[in-house]
């Protein structure tokens, strides 16, 4: 799956706690659950709706205990995350977001990331959408984000530090390399719990794919003329599971001569897990001056072009590839069990001109220890369905 946020509006965390669960309401108790598990804050997703569009919003109550100049350390927060009970994963996301603002706070200050000491995002309620969106971002599980440009806002915000400009300075480091916009509203439009959010998900190019939801997630403030809203798209970008007949293919080739054995191995596996990516062939070649080459092949479904694209140029050395299109042809196939002795084996059926053909999965054949015991569990599993 991949998610691509819309900031209409601009973006905080719960903004963005508020669309990704109205998106994807069924995560809503363990959400709430993670958010109040380090502070005493009592937390609600609510229905909201404007002269417009409709949605939630992600409400956290803290009573005003933990407002105005209230300082959390980053090494006591982190420390909380740490020894919280949260599931592994969930705290960590939640510490490298946390990182990202120690990071860019200490870089405005001048300190160490660890002298930091948090104002308006040490307090309770920013806490507590950090840990949402860590935890959503471990139950949803897309394999890929984007984002559309940012609006900036202008003006100036009242922070601990005093009056500071428009976008924060920390804000606008966690934005570097974003792309951003003045749509002529004022006012702080990107948190810098929103940015830390963003920069953690480490977003790329936006995916096809078939849509399969969309959440509209409110913030506190209303803007002229616009909704203050972050929509969320998800996209359902599995391949078919059963590829067949008549299809376009994107093939995605180039030469590698300047990089390890080992280091290529690693960058083809990365490859080869990217969504819509159906294989990789590695090929012998020569290239200029005959320096024995090696030849990559990316084959992968045309809705994912620039993610596959983009993942070439990051797990490898080459600097020029070449894309196509390609028509491609496939027989229609499907998977069946079967058991040999009581050890399951999976063969793939496929319908040829002159028949059904099986051929047992090499994965389930190597629990045989000799080539002779996985030679007969292969024979014996296919004879089934000849």
């Amino acid at each position: 799956m991949h998610i691509h946020l819309d900031p209409v509006g601009g973006i905080a965390g719960d903004m963005l706690v508020a669309a990704l669960l109205d998106a994807f309401p069924e995560h809503a108790a363990g959400a709430i659950k993670a958010a109040c598990g380090l502070a005493p804050v009592r937390c609600r997703l609510v229905a909201h709706k404007d002269a417009t569009l409709a949605g939630s919003r992600f409400v956290v109550e803290d009573h005003g205990q933990h407002r105005g100049h209230h300082h959390v350390h980053w090494a006591d927060i982190r420390a909380s995350i740490a020894g919280s009970a949260l599931p592994e994963a969930v705290r960590t996301h939640a510490i490298g977001i946390f990182a990202h603002l120690a990071d860019a706070e200490a870089r405005v200050h001048g300190i160490a990331p660890d002298d930091v000491a948090f104002h308006e995002v040490g307090a309770a309620d920013s806490i507590a959408d950090i840990l949402a969106a860590a935890w959503l971002i471990e139950a949803i599980g897309a394999i890929s984000w984007s984002v559309a440009s940012l609006p900036l806002g202008s003006g100036m915000v009242r922070t601990a530090h005093g009056l500071l400009p428009v976008p924060a300075p920390a804000t606008t480091l966690l934005l570097e390399n974003f792309a951003t916009h003045d749509d002529g509203i004022a006012g702080e439009r990107v948190t810098p719990t929103g940015a830390a959010i963003l920069r953690y998900l480490k977003p790329g190019p936006r995916t096809g794919g078939r849509i399969a939801r969309q959440g509209m997630g409110f913030g506190t403030r209303t803007l002229p003329e616009m909704s203050n809203v972050l929509r969320v798209i998800a996209f359902d970008t599995a391949a078919p599971a059963a590829a067949q007949g008549h299809r376009e293919l994107l093939v995605v080739s180039f030469e590698i001569d300047d990089q390890s054995g080992e280091d290529l191995a690693a960058g083809v596996a990365h490859l080869r897990a990217l969504s819509g990516v159906h294989d990789v062939l590695l090929l012998q070649a020569f290239g200029k001056k005959n320096r024995v080459a090696t030849q990559v092949q990316v084959l992968a479904t045309p809705e994912q072009t620039e993610a596959v694209v983009a993942a070439c140029f990051a797990q490898t050395t080459t600097i020029g590839l070449r894309t196509q299109i390609v028509a491609a042809r496939a027989l229609p196939r499907r998977m069946a069990d079967a058991t040999v002795d009581g050890t399951r084996v999976r063969v793939k059926l496929v319908e040829r001109p002159a028949g059904i053909t099986g051929k047992a999965e090499a994965d389930d054949l190597a629990q045989g220890a000799t080539h002779a015991e996985r030679t007969s569990l292969r024979r014996r599993a296919e004879e089934g369905f000849r």
